[in-house]
């Protein structure tokens, strides 16, 4: 299957700030977390994806589209949640989510018909009708989600999607968006810089750092690729590190016990602790959690 968004060398600019640059990166459907510190490039990155701002170099293609040249197009299968509560206070929910649906291409009488079946997804159906203004923040989340899903999108791009909810609301909500992606087949794009939360809803990730793509994959390929391998041998830990550093594998020490950071290969380790005569004892996979993966990709510098 193609990626539902593809960036190649990626650029964008606001003056003297540079935003993001270089950005070369496949995500694939699913849920996927766009990860990273405040100022990580997040929140530009989905704006070039919806179109609304365009990159100063490089290539972007969303669901096979250019949203340069074909925005309304890529927009007409995007559902979108913006990170502020900037949502008209005297609007009926309803209204609302049926205006956004029609927005999207939709009929009215399938606009009206979808908003309903949407606001009763996110659990507002008995709430459908008041004014927004008068709502919990998280009623307004649910809102904002209900409006992003109400026109059946391909991919739905959900910032901060959890912004100003209580720990409760937050389960909540992130149950919300782990049904709407697996039993709706619906590809999300969730940004965010809270890791537990795309732990508990994501298949995968991509972490930006400054503007770059630090890593990105699957979450369990991220926590074993990034975190490398872990070596026991009975003796000889200081030479094999020694062994290893010399072949410009980034490796320590504890005890017995070496650890070998990034994506060295097993023949490497394999062949270092042979050539040496040592006893090994065990040699397997280093998985992290995905805080750590975070700190070994260098995302805090």
């Amino acid at each position: 299957m193609a990626a539902i968004v593809s960036a190649a060398g990626v650029a964008k600019r606001f003056g003297n700030v540079v935003a993001l640059a270089d950005v070369t990166v496949e995500i694939d459907a699913g849920i996927t977390g766009l990860l990273g510190a405040n100022g990580a490039g997040k929140t530009t990155f989905i704006g070039l994806a919806l179109g609304l701002t365009h990159p100063d170099d490089g290539r972007l293609e969303v669901l096979g589209r250019d949203p340069v040249r074909s925005g309304a197009e890529v927009r007409s299968l995007l559902g979108y949640s913006p990170e502020h509560q900037s949502l008209p206070p005297d609007v009926r929910a309803f209204d609302l989510v049926s205006h956004l649906a029609e927005v999207h291409g939709l009929p009215r009488r399938a606009a009206t018909a979808r908003a309903s079946d949407a606001l009763y997804q996110v659990g507002l159906g008995e709430e459908r009708f008041r004014p927004v203004g008068t709502m919990s923040t998280g009623q307004k989340q649910r809102v904002k989600l209900a409006a992003a899903l109400a026109h059946d999108p391909t991919l739905i791009l959900l910032d901060e999607p959890t912004d100003g909810l209580d720990p409760v609301q937050r389960d909540d909500m992130l149950t919300l968006i782990r049904r709407v992606g697996h039993e709706f087949g619906m590809s999300i794009l969730i940004s965010s810089h809270l890791l537990d939360e795309v732990e508990k809803v994501c298949d995968s990730a991509v972490i930006l750092a400054d503007g770059r793509v630090a890593v990105s994959g699957s979450l369990d390929e991220l926590r074993i690729r990034v975190g490398g391998w872990t070596v026991e041998v009975e003796r000889g830990t200081t030479e094999l590190v020694d062994s290893l550093r010399r072949a410009g594998v980034s490796a320590s020490s504890d005890g017995s016990r070496v650890t070998i950071e990034g994506i060295a290969t097993p023949e490497v380790l394999r062949d270092a602790v042979a050539h040496l005569g040592l006893a090994l004892v065990r040699l397997e996979r280093r998985r992290l959690s995905l805080e750590e993966v975070f700190l070994e990709a260098g995302v805090y510098g």
